[in-house]
């Protein structure tokens, strides 16, 4: 189990126990802290937040706050005389996750929503009847014409078909067999 979690502005994949040096955080020494702006997290599945995983929280507590090994810059311009020579020591605090929290209210949503919506099915399972392509290809795999008519007719077959079956998105296969069920409608705009 891990997340991705914003911290100080950069990301980092957190586990449990993991120490880790972040930029400086407000706190003293053995105060704790949590971040709620996870971007993903991998439990068994994996949650992807839109921007942030709604319910996940990352608790650490705050170890040390320590100064990273100096950085040295030099700028020189040859032939000039320029010579310039600074140093950094980046302020960094050291946290230890505690724990990774919010997967049980995460995992009862889901499981309500699951309930509510019954089968979730994938973009490319379902028909989308307001793409031209997605309509045509059904026409063209059914020996039809691609026709401003023949469109018109697969949307309402296809809303009948949703009322008749109590869905809100049909599959490719719900689609055909209405066409076959259904071809004499077609064959009568072709004449």
């Amino acid at each position: 189990m891990f997340a991705i979690v914003e911290i100080a502005g950069l990301q980092y994949k957190v586990e449990q126990d993991q120490k880790l040096f972040v930029n400086r955080l407000k706190g003293d020494k053995g105060g704790k802290v949590s971040f709620d702006k996870v971007l993903l997290t991998v439990n068994g599945a994996i949650t992807v937040g839109a921007p942030a995983v709604n319910g996940i929280t990352v608790e650490a507590e705050i170890l040390d706050h320590v100064k990273a090994d100096k950085v040295i810059i030099f700028k020189k311009k040859r032939r000039k005389g320029y010579k310039v020579k600074n140093g950094h020591r980046q302020s960094l605090t050291q946290i230890v996750i505690t724990g990774i929290t919010g997967f049980e209210a995460g995992a009862k949503k889901a499981a309500k929503k699951e309930t509510v919506k019954g089968e979730v099915l994938s973009d490319n399972a379902t028909v989308n009847f307001s793409e031209d392509h997605e309509l045509n290809y059904h026409l063209k795999k059914n020996n039809l014409s691609q026709s401003k008519e023949n469109r018109e007719t697969l949307i309402t077959l296809g809303k009948a078909v949703k009322v008749e079956l109590e869905k809100n998105i049909l599959t490719h296969e719900e689609v055909d067999a209405a066409i076959i069920k259904n071809i004499d409608q077609f064959k009568a705009l072709n004449k």
